[in-house]
């Protein structure tokens, strides 16, 4: 349909047609889409010289924070790397550093602000830079669903456990309810704790990292575990259903582990015969079961430290790591292949490149505050107290 038949028509954008075009925002959602500013061209050929002598000129008042999921353009501008919870500490470890530049997502830099001082400004290069994982609960559909809980009679038994991968709104939600923050490295002694405090857990947002360490982890097995959908009235699930489950997982994944199957890990072992099948614990399930070894982000990466040369490795995470990873360590022999034939990169991560963080340095260089994460302060202090629970865990 030409342009001139559409204006006939009068044809409107939908609202979600604007959010995509990044022409709107979601103010329900965890994700920005506005970036304000002229970005430098991604051609321009002194990119790199022009975010070394901005960060050069910010001296000590700037920390950059570069995740692992991050492209090598911008990782090589990170004063620390690490996944999300390591990185938001080593930001609350630096007091002098008056901007902290997440090279993340949101929820990141969000926890990076409620760790970090009141004096301290975090700032996220693309404001687009969201995670689907978070956007899979709001809010509000989790307070409905603790009605449902409460309807069904067994609010009172149920602690929620909020994997790090959410909004600082669940965080809250989490620590006004009693509950605790987890990560992929300590998601078992969360639920070890947690079922010390109750009978139940509600698990947010991540059903598979739930599932998979009830069941792999824990000994509980799938019929102790229900899947809560938030689209469907009273989450999908019967009174009954709810009072019989030990695990009630939320109804959320992550777009780039998801995509990993039971097909991908036969294909890499019938092409690479020996190969060693590395997988994150947001996988499904299936994935996780048939795979050799299963670890947080940083396991992966030590595990790969300590493989012996001419080892073979097939990872099941995002890829950028894996690439970088494979780059590391072909000199000593390992080989270090992508789990999924398929290219998968974090979408949403890749929207922090090299234009975005020029763009940011040099608008902090010269003055101007720009992209500031700020979370308010009551949703700051609900989402500290879990975040406080986490960190004292045995």
């Amino acid at each position: 349909m030409t342009t001139a038949q559409t204006q006939e028509l009068d044809v409107q954008p939908t609202p979600l047609a604007l959010l995509l075009l990044g022409r709107e925002a979601d103010p329900r959602s965890e994700r920005g889409v506005e970036c304000p500013g002229d970005l430098p061209s991604p051609s321009d050929p002194d990119l790199v010289a022009r975010a070394r002598a901005a960060k050069e000129k910010l001296g000590d008042k700037v920390f950059v924070l570069g995740h692992h999921y991050q492209r090598d353009e911008v990782i090589q501008f990170a004063d620390v790397t690490g996944d999300s919870f390591k990185l938001a500490r080593d930001a609350a470890a630096r007091p002098e550093a008056e901007y902290i530049v997440f090279c993340g997502v949101h929820f990141m830099a969000e926890s990076a602000d409620i760790l970090t001082s009141d004096e301290q400004k975090v700032v996220l290069p693309d404001l687009a830079a969201g995670c689907s994982m978070a956007d899979m609960a709001t809010a509000e559909q989790v307070a409905e669903c603790w009605d449902v809980l409460t309807e069904a009679g067994i609010a009172e038994q149920v602690v929620p456990v909020s994997y790090m991968n959410s909004s600082a709104d669940i965080k809250a939600f989490t620590g006004k309810h009693g509950g605790t923050i987890c990560t992929s490295s300590n998601a078992k002694r969360a639920l070890d704790w947690a079922f010390e405090q109750g009978e139940k857990v509600l698990f947010l947002p991540d059903q598979h990292l739930g599932r998979n360490t009830a069941v792999r982890d824990m000994g509980m097995t799938l019929e102790d575990c229900v899947l809560y959908n938030p689209h469907k009235p009273n989450g999908g699930l019967t009174a009954e259903e709810l009072r019989a489950a030990k695990m009630i997982l939320w109804r959320g994944h992550c777009s780039v582990h998801g995509r990993f199957s039971l097909d991908s890990v036969n294909d890499v072992r019938e092409r690479i015969p020996g190969v060693n099948v590395l997988v994150h614990p947001e996988c499904k399930h299936e994935v996780v079961a048939a795979a050799d070894y299963v670890g947080s982000t940083e396991y992966i990466i030590k595990a790969l430290e300590a493989a012996p040369a001419g080892s073979k490795w097939a990872i099941g995470t995002e890829l950028n790591l894996v690439r970088r990873l494979a780059n590391r360590f072909a000199a000593e022999d390992k080989e270090i292949v992508f789990l999924d034939k398929t290219v998968c990169f974090c979408s949403t991560m890749n929207r922090i490149d090299l234009p975005h963080l020029v763009w940011t340095l040099e608008s902090l260089a010269e003055g101007t505050l720009v992209n500031r994460i700020e979370v308010d302060k009551e949703t700051e202090a609900f989402a500290k107290l879990a975040l406080e629970r986490m960190l004292a865990l045995p």
